[in-house]
C-alpha cells in the first residue's frame, strides 16, 4: 500500500471546509436565535413538553400503538388530569386566597404591633441592644368634637391649629375638630371645618340617578381608555390560547420525528466521530432524565406530602401553601427554604406549636426527598455536586431572573456531561494520562476501623 500525500492533503483540506462551514452555521444559527428571542418560549416550551412526555409515548407505543396515537393519548391523559385537578382544586384554592387577601392587612399589623416589639425587647434584655428607654413620644393629634378636647381648650373652634411646646424644644401640631381637606386652585390644600350634611341619610333614587349619571360621564370622557384596556384584556386570553395551542403542536411534530431530529444532528459530525456524539447524547439524556423527569415527580410527591401534613395540622390556608411547596420545588434549594417560610409564618399565627410541627414536616420531607427519592428517581447519572447546583441558580436567576432560575440546573447538567465526554475521549486517547490521574488521587477511605 503507498502512501499518497495529494490524497492526503484533499482529506485535510476537505475537512478544514467542513469545519469552516460547521463554525459558519453554528453563529449564523446562533444569530438567529438571539434576534428572535422574543419569539422563542413556545419553541424553548415545546421542546421541554416533548422531552417530558417522550417516555411516555413510548411506553404507549410499546404496546402496538402508533406513534400519532400515542401522542394522542398521552395528551389526553396528561391534559384530563390537569382539568380534573383544576376543576376540584381551583375553587379551593381561589377561595384560601381570597380569605388570605382579606387577612394580610391584619396579619402586617400584629407584625408591627406584637411581633416586632417583642423581638426588639427580647434582644435588649439579653443585652444586644441598647438599655430599654421610654422615648418620649409626641401627642398624638386629637381629632373629634369638642367634648373630646382636653380641658382649657373650650373656647377653641373646630378648625383651630393649636402647637403645644414639648420637652425636647419641639412643637406638637394639634388640629382641632373634624376637618376637611380639599384641594385648592392655586396649589396645595385647604383645611376648614367640616359642615355636617342636613339631607336625608339614605335615598335610594337619588343614589341611583347618580351613579347612573357619573357611569354614563365618566365612559363619555375616558371611552378611548375603556376600549384599550378591553382590547388588552381580549389579546392577552387570545394570546395565551394561541401560544398554548402552537406550544402542544410543535410538542408533537418533535415527538412523532424525533429521530429525524437527533439524527440531522448527528450527521454533522464525520462518519469516525458520530459514535462519540450518540454516547455524548446518551450521556446528556441520562444526566436530564433525572434533572426533568425526575424533579417533576420529586415536585408532585412533595405537594402530596405537604397538604397531608399541612391538612392534619390544621394549618391555615393549606390547599395554597401545599400548592406554593409544589411549584417552588422546581428550583432546587432556594425554592424549599422560600416555601417554607410562609408556611412556618403562617403556623405561628395560630401557635408556637403548629409552626414548630410544620417546621419539622418540612424538614422531614427534605430528608426523605434527600436519601430516598433523589437516588431512586433521579439516579447516579443526574447527580450535581450541591456547589455546582447553587452557581448554577445564583448565575442564572442574576442574568435572566425566575427562567434563567428554572433552566440553570438542567443547562449545568448538560455542561456537566459534556464536560465528562470530553476528559474521557482525551483520557482514552492517552492512557498513560489516566493512569497519572488516577495515581495522584488520595487513597479511599478504608470501611473498616
Amino acid at each position: 500500500m503507498t502512501f499518497d500525500p495529494v490524497d492526503t492533503g484533499r482529506a485535510k483540506e476537505a475537512r478544514q471546509r467542513h469545519t469552516r462551514f460547521l463554525l459558519a452555521s453554528s453563529g449564523l444559527a446562533l444569530a438567529v436565535i438571539v434576534v428572535s428571542r422574543a419569539v422563542l418560549l413556545p419553541f424553548v416550551l415545546a421542546l421541554v413538553i416533548a422531552y417530558v412526555l417522550t417516555p411516555l409515548v413510548a411506553w404507549v407505543e410499546a404496546r402496538r400503538v402508533s406513534r400519532a396515537l400515542a401522542v394522542v393519548l398521552v395528551y389526553v391523559v396528561v391534559l384530563g388530569a390537569m382539568g380534573v385537578f383544576l376543576r376540584f382544586a381551583a375553587p379551593r384554592v381561589g377561595q384560601e386566597l381570597a380569605n388570605l387577601r382579606r387577612e394580610l392587612p391584619a396579619l402586617a399589623q400584629a407584625v408591627r404591633t406584637q411581633w416586632v416589639p417583642a423581638v426588639q425587647q427580647r434582644l435588649r434584655n439579653a443585652g444586644f441592644g441598647p438599655e430599654a428607654k421610654l422615648a418620649e413620644t409626641a401627642p398624638e393629634p386629637r381629632v373629634g368634637r369638642e367634648h373630646d378636647r382636653p380641658s382649657g381648650d373650650e373656647g377653641e373652634p373646630a378648625g383651630t391649629v393649636v402647637a403645644r411646646p414639648r420637652s425636647d424644644g419641639s412643637f406638637g401640631i394639634e388640629l382641632m375638630g373634624p376637618l376637611a381637606v380639599t384641594p385648592s386652585k392655586g396649589g396645595g390644600y385647604v383645611i376648614e371645618p367640616l359642615r355636617e350634611s342636613r339631607e336625608a341619610a339614605f335615598d335610594l333614587d337619588k343614589m341611583v340617578a347618580d351613579f347612573a349619571g357619573k357611569s354614563l360621564l365618566y365612559a363619555q370622557h375616558n371611552a378611548l381608555e375603556i376600549v384599550k384596556v378591553g382590547r388588552d384584556i381580549l389579546a392577552g386570553v387570545s394570546r395565551f390560547f394561541f401560544v398554548f395551542g402552537l406550544t402542544l403542536m410543535l410538542a408533537a411534530y418533535m415527538m412523532l420525528t424525533r429521530e429525524r431530529i437527533v439524527g440531522f444532528f448527528v450527521s454533522l459530525a464525520r462518519p469516525s466521530d458520530r459514535a462519540s456524539l450518540y454516547e455524548l447524547l446518551a450521556r446528556i439524556d441520562r444526566g436530564l432524565s433525572g434533572v426533568v423527569r425526575g424533579q417533576l415527580i420529586i415536585c408532585l410527591v412533595n405537594g402530596v406530602l405537604s397538604a397531608v401534613g399541612f391538612g392534619l395540622i390544621g394549618l391555615k390556608y393549606w390547599p395554597v401553601l401545599a400548592l406554593l411547596a409544589t411549584v417552588f420545588s422546581l428550583i432546587p434549594i432556594f425554592g424549599s427554604i422560600v416555601s417554607a417560610i410562609p408556611a412556618v409564618a403562617l403556623g405561628l399565627t395560630q401557635s408556637v406549636g403548629t409552626a414548630v410541627f410544620a417546621l419539622g414536616w418540612i424538614l422531614g420531607i427534605h430528608q426523605l426527598e434527600a436519601n430516598l427519592l433523589n437516588p431512586k428517581i433521579m439516579g447516579d447519572a443526574a447527580k450535581l455536586h450541591p456547589v455546582l447546583v447553587v452557581f448554577s441558580l445564583l448565575v442564572g436567576e442574576h442574568f435572566f431572573h425566575t427562567v434563567g432560575a428554572l433552566l440553570a440546573v438542567p443547562s449545568m447538567s448538560i455542561a456537566q456531561s459534556v464536560f465528562t465526554h470530553v476528559r474521557s475521549r482525551i483520557q482514552a486517547a492517552d492512557p498513560e494520562m489516566s493512569h497519572e490521574l488516577v495515581g495522584s488521587l488520595p487513597p479511599p477511605p478504608s470501611d473498616t476501623a
